[in-house]
């Protein structure tokens, strides 16, 4: 039986690409919202669950991020990085000097600013759920309208390709993480991924936190912060670091690290993406 993998979909977008990419016998279920990808998994109508977690030029996604510190119990199972490519799609036959709208997801919108501002300066951008659901809103809308969206999904909805490469940053990435009720084992080239918070703030608490890691040599690849959601200037700190929770070093580390802070998430640990050769 192949796995059952949701993803936050829907079909024709980055993050089904992810899905392919990961494991292209797996069963696809695409869900409308990345807490909902989470519940499926949680409930057992999916295996595990894709989602992304960070863009190169648009940064974090909140939603992955806050469902991960707030409202889920699931692990880091593992990651995935991949090129984002946007392309211009229109109806056949369409005519450029006609586009007048341009739907998109929020991001993709974004990361095409510098495209869109030089070729389609009196076009209306307007927003979508996915790169997919605005494929679906420019067909309805007609011959005046386009959508930046995949190539699979002009495959799948048989549009034309206007534009190809139109990303302003030729190096933009995305990072997908795979969600599920258990990390996976060490591989001797592993992540953690952790949150932690502090109750009272002073000079030199998240600096006592850093020092653990630093002085086991355990490298911190990316660290940021997130409202706590219960007081304004109060933060919940995210960190990912080299290294599996079941080393050594790296379990001396949060042991520590667990006895000065009021939380500590530790939401698991996985092989770090690798490009291929």
């Amino acid at each position: 039986m192949p796995k059952r993998l949701a993803y936050f979909g829907p079909a024709g977008t980055h993050t089904e690409q992810a899905c392919i990419t990961y494991d292209r016998a797996a069963a696809r279920i695409p869900f409308a919202t990345i807490p909902l990808v989470a519940a499926a998994v949680d409930t057992g109508q999916a295996d595990e669950g894709m989602v992304p977690i960070e863009n190169s030029v648009g940064g974090s996604v909140s939603a992955t991020l806050d469902l991960l510190i707030h409202d889920s119990t699931l692990f880091i199972r593992r990651e995935l990085v991949l090129p984002i490519k946007h392309f211009l799609l229109a109806r056949r036959g369409a005519e450029v000097r006609n586009i007048k709208v341009i739907f998109s997801h929020p991001q993709a919108l974004e990361q095409c600013q510098g495209y869109l501002a030089e070729h389609f300066a009196q076009a209306e951008p307007i927003a979508s759920m996915s790169t997919a659901a605005a494929v679906e809103e420019m067909l309805k809308r007609g011959g005046g309208a386009a959508a930046i969206g995949t190539e699979r999904a002009s495959t799948l909805y048989d549009t034309e390709i206007l534009a190809r490469g139109i990303e302003d940053h030729p190096n933009n990435m995305t990072r997908f993480v795979v969600l599920a009720p258990k990390d996976s084992p060490r591989t001797g080239d592993d992540k953690t991924s952790i949150c932690f918070s502090f109750d009272d703030d002073a000079p030199g608490i998240l600096h006592s936190v850093l020092e653990e890691f630093a002085k086991r040599g355990i490298n911190l690849t990316k660290i940021e912060s997130r409202p706590t959601r219960e007081e304004l200037g109060r933060y919940i700190f995210l960190a990912d670091l080299e290294g599996h929770r079941e080393d050594t070093i790296v379990r001396e580390a949060l042991d520590r690290v667990r006895v000065q802070v009021s939380l500590l998430k530790v939401y698991g640990s996985y092989p770090r993406h690798r490009d291929p050769l």
